[in-house]
């Protein structure tokens, strides 16, 4: 979110981060989805998301500040003890902080007051607070809303995670704040959900066999989401966004493999249950794990993986490839 004269940066709970510098927009997010777009004394434009669905601390590292290597003392966005933390290590000492709670909407008015612009990242299940987040907006005037969505709302049908999504699509064309939506499609950092097996057992477990897949880099949805929220032109447009390489899992251990310079195999799942832990070890909510099965299934049958042009046709450059994305992090796999 952007105040005109300055900037606000801050944390909600539950869950949730605000992040912002001066001259440029405050982006907001919950569960470590949020951010920050920086233009600089000199307009230059700097892009800033912290961690959550769009990529954790990874996120935070290569779409933040440049930040090079994992990071250190920081623990989860939502914990008591990771608030001051990660606004320390990630947000510049001249980000004004405000605090509320996505879940309760009375504690909003005073974070969302004086701003202007809005980057909305409300992952998990529901759409409760993102109908609290475009409510507090509209309520101050927010005139321009950018909201990460899915690639999963395309769907035909359209399956549980997508229809989560279109939800929340619909509070934000229906808010009467102009929007832009940006529906990205998997992420290169849901690659680090393999670290552990990586590091542990040398091996990687394949739920989607032949299926196809372009994953695009966090950083890259920063940038888009730095330029739309910056430049004219995007109001009521609806941009998918994906890499532009279409992997299969065994062609990403592959490139990862390269990367760590260690034998990686690939084993596929032996049951929709395995492919369930594979992403939550704990186990997850029979929704979720539902959304997941299924989700799956429709990736196995996707063999050709959606492809855009709107990373190149926006930034003026191509997409960052999944080798580059497994340099940078290759020692987490270690």
């Amino acid at each position: 979110m952007h105040r005109p004269g300055g900037s606000l940066g801050g944390v909600l709970r539950p869950g949730g981060v605000l992040g912002g510098v001066r001259g440029g927009s405050l982006l907001l997010g919950e569960q470590g989805g949020g951010g920050a777009v920086d233009l600089g004394e000199g307009g230059e434009q700097e892009a800033a998301f912290l961690g959550g669905e769009v990529g954790g601390d990874a996120f935070l590292q290569e779409a933040a500040f440049g930040l090079d290597g994992p990071l250190e003392g920081a623990a989860g966005v939502g914990e008591p003890e990771a608030d001051e933390a990660l606004v320390a290590v990630v947000l510049p000492a001249r980000v004004e902080r405000a605090v509320g709670d996505l879940g309760d909407p009375a504690t909003l008015a005073p974070a969302f007051d004086g701003v202007d612009r809005l980057f909305l990242l409300t992952p998990g299940l529901g759409a409760e607070h993102t109908a609290h987040a475009v409510a507090a907006a509209r309520a101050a005037g927010v005139r321009h809303l950018v909201h990460l969505s899915s690639a999963n709302v395309l769907g035909d049908p359209v399956p549980a995670m997508g229809r989560w999504h279109h939800d929340r699509e619909e509070i934000v064309r229906g808010s009467g704040i102009p929007y832009t939506v940006l529906r990205p499609g998997g992420f290169m950092t849901n690659a680090l959900e393999w670290a552990d097996t990586v590091r542990t057992g040398g091996y990687v477990l394949d739920p989607v066999g032949p299926g196809r897949l372009a994953p695009i880099d966090p950083a890259d949805v920063a940038d888009v989401a730095a330029l739309v929220l910056t430049e004219d032109g995007h109001r009521s447009e609806h941009h998918v966004l994906t890499g532009g390489e279409a992997l299969t899992v065994t062609e990403q251990v592959a490139l990862l493999a390269a990367a760590t310079g260690r034998p990686i195999a690939v084993r596929p799942t032996a049951t929709p249950d395995e492919a369930v832990r594979a992403r939550f070890p704990a186990g997850a909510p029979a929704a979720l794990a539902a959304a997941i099965t299924e989700a799956f299934a429709l990736l196995r049958a996707d063999t050709t993986g959606l492809r855009t042009d709107t990373v190149p046709r926006l930034l003026g450059r191509a997409p960052r490839t999944f080798a580059d994305w497994c340099t940078r992090n290759a020692d987490a796999f270690r």
